[in-house]
């Protein structure tokens, strides 16, 4: 299964430009570059599994969006082609909750 890059829309304003503003494995805060919201990302396991995934053709950068696997807490967390959430390093589906939104 082909997947993409994360992509995060500000939970204020809507925007797609949205930047991650730490280390790996640390916070996970993000910011909106239009509004300058900042907000968290948080995975669950949502059941099940997949198996034949693949990353994205150019992985993410540092600033690209990012999430921890709520599994194994690897940061290749990747969206499919039908926009669902899954963990490349175990294959477990996720689903993504924005937290700590403090409008900008």
């Amino acid at each position: 299964m082909k997947t993409r890059k994360l992509a995060l829309r500000c939970p204020v304003c809507g925007s797609s430009e949205v930047a991650y503003t730490c280390t790996p494995n640390c916070c996970f805060n993000h910011v909106c570059a239009d509004c300058s919201t900042t907000f968290e990302t948080l995975t669950a396991r949502a059941g099940g599994r997949m198996s034949g995934i693949i990353p994205p053709a150019e992985p993410p950068d540092s600033t690209d969006p990012t999430a921890g696997c709520a599994a194994c807490l690897s940061t290749e967390v990747y969206m499919t082609e039908d926009d669902s959430i899954v963990c490349a390093a175990c294959g477990m589906n996720l689903a993504l909750e924005l937290t700590e939104v403090a409008p900008g």
